[in-house]
């Protein structure tokens, strides 16, 4: 189960360093193939739960919301500006708080649950970061989608899937999440309705 959650980790990472507003949801599609990849190792493949749970991130979280999202940022209308800052010291403070989410996991867990624990840590530490260094709307929404996207990770975590209605739920929340913040942003400041 190590490969999937490189894949999703490189997916938060990649896009704070050198990634653009306009690639975030390229990048939210790749945390999604990710999330379902590390959903259909752990539960199996075989389990009619982790074949709903897959399709219900596949369509919630690969296909609608980076759709809605791109749509509301070719809206807005603003120069595609980098997701983080370009400066050494936000990306020392963004390599400090990944090494520190990684040991906040390592103690007391081993292997798989301590990278996934690490992994979790890691994005919304990351996420965070994003929110307090970017005034730009566009991208503090792209950290709370990652946040969002942590805690779906976190559920591989559970030794039992949560039940259904609480992937809807979710998915659900999601959905509402990055429906109301592209209609919050949709817009440029200054245009006139």
């Amino acid at each position: 189960m190590t490969a999937p959650l490189v894949l999703f980790l490189a997916a938060v990472v990649v896009p704070v360093f050198f990634g653009r507003i306009r690639s975030a949801p390229f990048w939210l599609v790749v945390q999604a193939f990710a999330l379902g990849w590390v959903g259909v190792a752990h539960h199996g493949s075989g389990s009619w739960h982790a074949l709903a749970a897959l399709a219900e991130v596949l369509v919630v979280r690969a296909a609608i919301a980076p759709q809605l999202l791109r749509r509301a940022i070719h809206r807005r209308a603003e120069p595609n500006g980098d997701l983080m800052p370009s400066n050494l010291f936000a990306w020392a403070i963004a390599v400090a708080l990944i090494v520190l989410a990684f040991e906040f996991g390592a103690p007391d867990m081993g292997g798989e649950q301590a990278t996934t624990l690490g992994a979790v840590a890691a994005t919304v530490a990351v996420a965070l970061l994003l929110l307090a260094s970017n005034n730009s709307p566009a991208a503090q929404l792209v950290a709370v989608l990652f946040m969002e996207n942590a805690i779906a990770l976190f559920e591989s975590l559970q030794p039992e899937p949560w039940p259904l209605p609480v992937h809807v739920a979710l998915s659900t929340i999601y959905l509402l999440t990055v429906a109301v913040g592209g209609w919050l942003i949709g817009e440029p400041e200054g245009a006139q309705a």
